[in-house]
């Protein structure tokens, strides 16, 4: 069967159910069937239907080759659930579809899932879209509030550009990214990459850790460790049992739709894109969550890699084993979600494949931060440059007025910075600039219509040709 790519945007989950379905009633073969004495038309077996299902979707680019047989069939006891099938006395609305030869059929309609009509509404914040209260933490330090805010806008401009839909805020509520965890996952690390948590109650508990690195270098385990038949399933028990309580996702429950949505880049004429896009969402993590994925994804990585590993397993093999024991540590989301298990399978073993490269800092990502950082600290030596730079000093006490107007006063100065750099950049085309300048104007129009008065001061930017040179003299 013919299937398309699901595109990145809102509601990507609904849009993928209604695919199967409609995908499965196109092309599920219908036959006649004999049961108890009585002809059924038009009509599947259950068994039929899983291995149809299965070979469907392990060949459909939005799912990948590793969907189980058992994931199909827990597909298709939602599909029950949801009317999509029903038996063929027609009923329907149970999950206790099972392997076996039951007959079902489809209902005159198989009901898809509504698309609502407009995007989700997701709260918007005045400057940086942040956390005002964390944003101002960092003033004391020895870090710039511009670098965390051009972090921010550097890592948003990628992001839209990745994600691929009319607007980012459809799958991403600004308000709830905390630059702050940017700026940490990509400094407070350790020579492997992992990041290291000042807080260390916030860490995997010591017995955890051992257990892991137990699995991860199999068998070059502790020798005071105890040894038995069965002790590496004890060990991976131990593991499992440990992410399975923790409180949410690896990915957390608000980033849900973006993973998703990323899902969408995984084919493979778009890898590249999809490993970039996952580079900048891991980003947006609480450090905590950024290394125990990182620590997770090493030892399963190694594990389904060890050609010495025990079966942990007397029928499923170790990689699909993982795969299925962690995906849902890794992602799923707050309300019952009829995919959940197949998304997060799809991502995890991707994850896995390439979590290297995905769990790296981007390197143009740094580059291009460090850039405008050095470029903003220069400004501070060149008085003449118009740009007035904060300054620290030691603290003093301040009333909570004073508090609230230094928070407006520097957030627009670094708002304003931004604006007269871009102004000022001459490597950038004039059509690049112009549109650059209309998406802060759309953002910040405070700032913008104190930098451009008049419509006069605005044109006056572009007014300047380029001079041309003189003809060159020709001697006789």
């Amino acid at each position: 069967m013919s299937s398309h790519i699901v595109t990145p945007g809102p509601y990507r989950a609904t849009k993928l159910w209604n695919e199967v379905t409609k995908l499965f009633r196109a092309g599920m073969p219908l036959k006649k069937h004999r049961q108890h004495f009585r002809v059924y038309m038009n009509c599947f077996t259950a068994s039929a239907a899983v291995d149809w299902l299965h070979e469907l979707l392990k060949n459909n680019s939005n799912f990948g080759p590793e969907v189980t047989k058992q994931q199909t069939i827990q597909l298709l006891k939602k599909l029950l659930k949801n009317h999509v099938i029903e038996d063929v006395k027609g009923r329907w609305g149970m999950e206790d579809l099972e392997d076996n030869s039951q007959l079902y059929r489809f209902p005159s309609t198989s009901p898809l899932k509504p698309i609502p009509n407009r995007t989700p509404v997701l709260r918007k914040k005045s400057i940086s879209m942040m956390d005002r209260e964390s944003f101002f933490k960092f003033r004391g330090s020895k870090k710039f509030d511009k670098e965390i805010l051009v972090i921010f806008v550097v890592s948003n401009v990628f992001l839209q550009k990745l994600v691929g839909s009319g607007s980012l805020e459809d799958v991403l509520d600004p308000a709830q990214v905390n630059p702050q965890f940017i700026v940490y996952n990509m400094t407070k690390v350790n020579k492997h990459g992992v990041v290291s948590l000042e807080d260390k109650t916030d860490d995997l508990p010591h017995w955890v850790l051992s257990a892991m690195k137990c699995l991860a270098n199999w068998p070059k385990y502790d020798s005071n460790q105890p040894s038995y038949p069965g002790f590496e399933r004890d060990v991976f028990k131990t593991v499992s049992d440990y992410f399975y309580s923790l409180s949410q996702p690896l990915l957390t429950l608000q980033y849900y739709e973006l993973f998703v949505n990323i899902l969408g880049l995984l084919q493979p004429s778009q890898e590249r894109v999809a490993i970039e896009g996952l580079q900048l969402c891991t980003l947006l993590l609480p450090p905590a969550s950024r290394r125990k994925l990182q620590l997770l994804l090493r030892m399963i990585s190694r594990m389904s890699q060890n050609v010495d590993m025990p079966r942990l397993h007397d029928v499923i093999g170790t990689r699909t084993l993982l795969v299925q024991t962690f995906s849902r540590c890794v992602l799923s989301c707050e309300e019952v979600d009829d995919l959940d298990e197949l998304l997060a399978t799809r991502l995890l073993s991707f994850l896995m494949d390439h979590h290297q490269e995905v769990l790296q800092v981007p390197v143009y990502l740094r580059n291009a931060v460090e850039d405008h950082i050095s470029y903003l600290k220069s400004l501070t030596t060149h008085p003449g440059s118009g740009v007035a730079m904060p300054t620290y000093s030691f603290c003093r006490q301040i009333s909570t007025q004073e508090f609230e107007e230094q928070k407006l006063s520097v957030s627009q100065t670094a708002l304003a910075d931004l604006l007269e750099s871009l102004i000022k950049d001459k490597t950038m085309s004039v059509k690049e600039k112009k549109k650059k300048l209309k998406l802060f104007q759309k953002e910040y129009p405070y700032i913008y219509s104190r930098r451009f008065p008049t419509t006069e001061s605005e044109a006056q930017l572009f007014t300047d040709k380029p001079k041309i040179k003189p003809p060159m003299l020709i001697r006789n």
